[in-house]
């Protein structure tokens, strides 16, 4: 499946992205190449970026990389909010809250994390976007670590070696704070993607990949 499927057809209005991480770095990690991409290809995509918790310097890391991921977009926001890390589930009040707030935005696509993820803020935030964004196109993406809880995706993105090369560049220049983990390294994030190039169909060098749950197809005349 391909990612235009439902997507409105350039000229007609701005598509609308709203991308949700956890942390500083998730959405660049999970869908960084297929931002690129997409920007890469229309010049009618607005972007709203929302990090859940970006505390001192890795807001700074966050907003910055940002800004550089999203080059070309024909609009964007960013949105930093302060919770603490690995404490998602016990502020679930205030993070339902922050999650309402963000409703008004409208998105076509919704990425956000998947739904087995092992890391508890992650399954909080897969949870309240499925919850806040019902009938929405919602694509879960993948983040590599130490659980060994990669998945298997559905729906795959091909990645030119252009982009995936500008995808790993820009992560290791955008979060120094990160540097110093094993998995956050060029091998961890070139290999994901190989990996999910050979399952994709088509057969592509690199993808990233994402679990789709709920599609719906207009068949008839529009």
């Amino acid at each position: 499946m391909g990612l235009p499927l439902l997507l409105p057809r350039p000229g007609d209005r701005d598509l609308r992205i709203l991308c949700l991480g956890a942390h500083s770095d998730d959405i660049e990690i999970g869908c960084g190449g297929t931002i690129l991409t997409l920007l890469s290809t229309r010049d009618d995509v607005h972007v709203d970026w929302v990090v859940f918790s970006a505390p001192g310097e890795r807001e700074r890391e966050a907003r910055a990389s940002a800004e550089r991921f999203l080059e070309g977009a024909s609009g964007s926001s960013f949105t930093a909010f302060a919770f603490r890390d690995g404490f998602f589930p016990h502020v679930g009040a205030a993070l339902k809250e922050a999650f309402e707030s963000l409703k008004d935005r409208q998105p076509d696509v919704v990425f956000t994390h998947r739904l087995e993820d092992r890391h508890q803020d992650h399954r909080a935030v897969a949870d309240l976007t499925w919850n806040t964004f019902r009938d929405h196109l919602v694509l879960e993406y993948e983040i590599p670590k130490y659980d060994g809880d990669l998945g298997r995706p559905n729906v795959f993105v091909e990645l030119e070696p252009e982009v995936l090369d500008r995808k790993v560049s820009l992560l290791q220049e955008g979060f120094p704070s990160q540097t110093g983990k094993p998995w956050f390294t060029a091998e961890t994030f070139r290999g994901l993607a190989r990996l999910r190039g050979i399952e994709a169909p088509g057969g592509g060098a690199y993808a990233e990949g994402f679990v789709g749950r709920k599609l719906s197809l207009r068949l008839g005349p529009t």
